[in-house]
């Protein structure tokens, strides 16, 4: 690596902003409950490196949403963050349409609520869907999703927040206050 690409490295390690990961990262810890891990079980159930997850785990401390201990999510912050800021921070845009993995407002979690006007759709080469293409926050999430259906259920609810409607948005918050509080007790759509 040349000089250039070091000092590059070494400025983007030290930033201290959120990024689209992280996200995903505590909201996996919340969806182990009580369960003991260690970083390499996050990266291991989330398909990123333990690097990223280390890295994760202190912007996540340092911007408040992760206990010093690494371990306790600050729920009330990152609801409050989800349901405000999220949009702004990783804002998405539908692309065209294409098979994949349901998502936002046609995820089993909100599809009974609402009538299937926009499907939206995570791509993946084998979904079973047809639906307007949106990014997912971290390109592993298809895969995660598929192991744990806990933090499909969450990052569904993430994409309405960073897409949807207000009557979308104000049930996706009620459904997420409700998980953020039954911990355990969950039962995934």
């Amino acid at each position: 690596m040349n000089l250039l690409g070091k000092i590059v490295y070494l400025i983007m390690k030290s930033h201290k902003g959120m990024r689209p990961h992280d996200i995903t990262i505590l909201l996996k810890i919340i969806s182990l409950g009580d369960i003991d891990w260690l970083n390499k079980d996050l990266a291991q159930a989330l398909f990123i490196s333990q690097s990223e997850v280390s890295e994760s785990l202190s912007r996540s401390v340092f911007s408040g949403l992760l206990a010093a201990d690494k371990k306790t999510v600050n729920r009330a912050a990152l609801m409050g963050f989800l349901i405000n800021g999220l949009k702004y921070v990783f804002p998405v845009q539908p692309g065209t349409v294409a098979k994949g993995t349901l998502t936002a407002s046609m995820a089993p979690i909100l599809r009974d609520y609402f009538p299937a006007e926009d499907i939206y759709v995570w791509p993946e080469l084998n979904g079973a869907t047809r639906g307007l293409v949106i990014e997912p926050l971290y390109p592993g999430a298809v895969n995660a999703s598929k192991q744990d259906p806990m933090l499909y259920d969450l990052l569904a609810l993430c994409d309405v927040f960073r897409l949807g409607k207000p009557k979308e948005v104000q049930k996706a918050s009620e459904l997420l206050t409700n998980i953020f509080g039954q911990g355990d007790d969950y039962i995934s759509c």
